[in-house]
């Protein structure tokens, strides 16, 4: 072979591998190597049913008649019983009949007529003779071929129905195979689409566990040409996310930082005022910006997710945060084991716990934090005795800056971002964040967090 034809080949090859990584070619090859497989096996099938089944071959069988009556049509009568009689010796099973006997034939079913007609349409028969009555008769309860001889009489043959059924003990050979390939070629599309649709579903779980403070890529950009193309554009969204959350972060450690300096002139000039109920106001307004900003830069921040996943005692670390609050007064109680290890970010899950047990002392008088282990992971619940939050505001509490109504609204209130910064670490730990109420009064907050 030249050089220029083996270019050629090693061409070709690439052009058919690179067409095959397209989806439509793929299920293109699917459809073709099962028609191909389905062509291939039928005429096997029908040799092997062909022996298994003995079902009589009604053209074969009118043809046969056919020929009898144009004997039997030229024939004297006495000649016409000799030949009846020699071909029944020969096991034809046929007698010479009157003609008005046909009257008491009946036919097909309606449904059986329709299937007839479609199937005659489908495959015409070449160019046998349609018997007497049609190709499905009856004459009593057997299924009868009859051929006109002359005016008076015709030749009726009686189809052997009892051969339809199978000559082994249940399922004949013909029918496994049939079975068998039938089974193939399920399997084999189904495995077939699997592989296919398989980097689809590996996008959507990456989809679902992204973490867009992570720079690296989400998706992995294999499989077929589309699939590549999906997977280039996701991680390309992915990273325009990642510097738009940076340059905003960014601009607002700005802003905060060009915000401190007159808010620290602010205090310093509120603080060598008199001593007076103005001066208290002013301190308390530069009090509550300073953490606005503080609180809004660590949720922009999200640090959480940054944090490296540790192996900790959780028990012991809830514990703390409940003894923190107890040290300085507030009734909280802390109920589990002494001793649960789970794999966790530990610094932000303290944050979580003390923000909750925050917003519960805010609210209610006592504070009840609860850890428990479940088969797929470990439960946090913290319940307060205070006014609770109503139905439709559970999921907006969860939104940045949103407060609920006035009930849960004090002098002492946050700014509406404790409980999404707690959404983000218990998201950040695959695990889920349940605002309940406490009967007969109060919140209950749930965490569920998996072991993994």
């Amino acid at each position: 072979m030249t050089a220029r034809g083996q270019s050629d080949g090693a061409f070709m090859k690439m052009r058919l591998l690179f067409t095959l990584r397209t989806i439509h070619a793929q299920i293109a090859v699917i459809v073709v190597l099962a028609l191909l497989i389905v062509v291939t096996a039928a005429p096997i099938v029908e040799r092997w049913l062909r022996d298994d089944y003995h079902t009589p071959d009604i053209e074969q069988l009118a043809d046969r008649l056919r020929a009898v009556a144009d004997i039997l049509a030229v024939a004297t009568p006495t000649e016409r019983d000799t030949i009846v009689e020699a071909a029944r010796h020969s096991g034809w099973d046929m007698t010479l009949e009157p003609l008005l006997l046909s009257m008491q034939f009946a036919g097909a079913s309606e449904g059986e007529r329709l299937t007839d007609r479609i199937v005659e349409w489908l495959f015409p028969p070449d160019d046998w003779t349609v018997p007497l009555g049609g190709w499905r008769t009856f004459l009593g309860d057997r299924r009868v071929v009859a051929m006109q001889v002359d005016d008076t009489s015709m030749i009726v043959s009686t189809v052997a129905t009892d051969d339809i059924l199978l000559i082994t003990d249940f399922i004949g050979q013909g029918t496994y195979y049939v079975v068998a390939i039938l089974t193939l070629v399920f399997l084999f599309s189904s495995f077939a689409i699997w592989s296919i649709l398989l980097p689809l579903r590996r996008i959507a779980h990456a989809a679902g566990n992204a973490d867009l403070s992570n720079d690296a890529p989400i998706f992995e950009e294999r499989g077929s040409r589309e699939i590549v193309v999906v997977a280039k554009a996701l991680n390309s969204m992915h990273n325009r996310i990642s510097v738009m959350m940076e340059s905003r972060t960014r601009m607002l450690r700005g802003i905060s930082h060009d915000l401190r300096t007159p808010l620290t002139r602010l205090r310093m000039r509120a603080e060598n005022l008199p001593e007076g109920a103005s001066r208290d106001a002013m301190l308390s307004d530069i009090g509550r910006i300073d953490g606005l900003l503080t609180e809004s830069l660590d949720y922009l921040r999200d640090n959480h997710r940054q944090e490296s996943i540790e192996r900790t005692d959780i028990a012991s670390l809830v514990q703390t945060v409940c003894n923190e609050f107890a040290d300085v007064g507030f009734n909280v109680e802390y109920r589990g084991p002494n001793r649960l290890t789970v794999n966790c970010r530990p610094l932000a899950l303290t944050r979580a716990i003390t923000n909750l047990c925050d917003n519960a002392t805010k609210f209610g008088r006592s504070v009840s934090v609860e850890l428990q282990q479940e088969s797929d992971g470990v439960a946090i619940g913290i319940s307060d005795d205070g006014p609770g939050i109503s139905g439709q505001d559970k999921e907006r509490v969860l939104e940045p800056f949103f407060k609920a109504d006035a009930a849960r609204n004090g002098p002492n209130d946050g700014f509406g971002l404790g409980l999404p910064i707690v959404a983000e670490i218990v998201q950040a730990h695959g695990g889920r964040l349940q605002l309940l109420d406490r009967q007969p009064h109060g919140l209950h907050v749930r965490l569920e967090l998996p072991f993994s």
